[in-house]
């Protein structure tokens, strides 16, 4: 693509209820999926809404992504299990949940009578575990996608991360997609030579969009113990330190695959933030670190972007997708 010199129109003021915030997350015409606005929540940062629904109502969120489920419960990794580092954020949860039978039985039918749309993030040890997640999924009241999380280690390959190899990838959705009844994003790690492949593989095995990206492996040491600050000693990254790279990733994706929904997510905290993953291509926008604090940020960004536009003269949030000048 060749530069483009010129800067956006400057066109004359809307109200912010003059713009339409309204985001396709899928383009198969047999599975649509709209949702009100782009603001989703980042799996793991907001465990299935309880505790945000006190400060704010969540239905008025374009969905919630829920933290992922696993088959059996999970009682997560040893203590200390978050750390905090420079602009970010290091946590080794280990997937602690109740397991999908009792989320299913518990959370979804609270979720489901809020009316807020529901995408359930999974996460398997296998391909079989994929499928079974996903089948356990079907015909469920609210649940509008799921998001397959495959940024965990395969026990079948030496616990390599599913989503570290085109084949392992396309092979774990491709289980995911075989049962499920809603559109499937693959949930990618950054931690790879190129993402571009593996979204590629992940849309192979029928993926109707990807998530990008997963938290960066890193560490932290304390200086005066010689010791790792978390008990696993590694653990993800989040926050600001890692939006550059998730900001590459969905630009690089979409570029590949102009076509494809993306959730974009990684360091969200702003409106600017939000409107430059649409920029670079994402569909919707995941906030997630920052919750932890600003408990009310997603409200404070789904009330902002519409007005962001409106000041603007932009009439559809749609419209900012892709919209990179370069």
């Amino acid at each position: 693509m060749t530069a483009v010199e010129s800067s956006p129109r400057a066109a004359h003021r809307l109200r912010h209820d003059q713009v339409d915030t309204r985001v396709s997350l899928s383009a198969d015409p047999s599975q649509p999926l709209q949702l009100a606005n782009p603001i989703v929540t980042a799996s793991g940062c907001f465990g299935s809404g309880r505790e945000l629904q006190r400060f704010f109502d969540i239905s008025g969120l374009g969905a919630v992504v829920v933290k992922s489920l696993t088959v059996e419960p999970r009682d997560g990794l040893p203590t200390p299990r978050m750390a905090e580092t420079a602009s970010g954020m290091l946590n080794a949860i280990g997937l602690q949940n109740p397991g999908i039978e009792q989320w299913v039985a518990t959370e979804l039918p609270w979720l489901h009578e809020l009316g807020v749309p529901v995408i359930v993030s999974i996460a398997g040890k296998t391909v079989a575990e994929y499928r079974e997640l996903a089948e356990h999924l079907r015909d469920q009241p609210g649940v509008v996608a799921i998001e397959a999380n495959i940024s965990c280690p395969n026990v079948e390959d030496r616990n390599v991360v599913f989503a570290c190899r085109q084949d392992a990838t396309r092979k774990a959705i491709q289980q995911v997609t075989s049962v499920a009844d809603v559109p499937v994003f693959a949930k990618l790690s950054p931690d790879v030579t190129d993402i571009v492949t593996i979204a590629m593989a992940a849309v192979a095995g029928g993926a109707t969009g990807v998530s990008l990206v997963n938290t960066l492996l890193g560490m932290a040491i304390d200086a005066e113990s010689r010791r790792p600050k978390l008990a696993a000693v590694t653990g993800g990254l989040s926050g600001p330190a890692i939006k550059p790279v998730a900001l590459r990733a969905v630009h690089q994706v979409h570029q590949a695959l102009p076509d494809l929904p993306i959730i974009g997510m990684g360091g969200v905290s702003s409106v600017t933030d939000v409107v430059e993953f649409l920029l670079a291509g994402a569909s919707a926008v995941a906030v997630g670190t920052a919750t932890f604090a600003n408990p009310m940020v997603s409200l404070e960004v789904t009330q902002g972007l519409p007005r962001w536009c409106a000041e603007r003269g932009i009439a559809t949030v749609a419209e900012l997708r892709g919209a990179l000048l370069w």
